[in-house]
């Protein structure tokens, strides 16, 4: 019998494949592009999507998890209103602890669930993850 695999969402090599993809939220509501990947500082998997809000917008992290894309499109659950209020990130700046935490409370991640429970031990200032190279 082959052992199964446990996948935590998409790999870094498809969301990488999604730069310049839209991002919508479920319902189908536009809410931005995509442009690249943010990584776990320790292992390198992806964990977050760099999406600009509009043309000229901010930029923000969203759970790249539950992601799934076709077509030039990439869906996350979370609304566009939510998404569009997600604190904003200057491409480039790697992520403390701190900082991801306040990511993971904005889209309702619990502190022991998934990304949280595993950057729970890690200290406040550390580097967590980081810009896709």
């Amino acid at each position: 019998m082959a052992e199964a695999t446990e996948t935590a969402g998409p790999t870094l090599e498809q969301i990488l494949a999604w730069t310049g993809h839209k991002l919508d939220e479920l319902t189908g509501a536009h809410v931005g592009r995509v442009e690249g990947a943010y990584v776990d500082a320790e292992s390198g998997a992806a964990e977050w999507l760099l999406a600009r809000m509009g043309r000229f917008g901010h930029h923000c992290l969203v759970p790249a998890r539950d992601a799934v894309a076709a077509v030039g499109h990439v869906w996350v659950p979370y609304g566009r209103d939510q998404i569009r209020r997600a604190p904003k990130i200057e491409p480039g700046t790697p992520l403390t602890a701190a900082r991801e935490a306040e990511l993971l409370a904005h889209y309702g991640i619990g502190d022991e669930a998934g990304r949280a429970g595993e950057i729970a031990g890690r200290d406040a200032e550390s580097v967590t993850a980081r810009p896709a190279a």
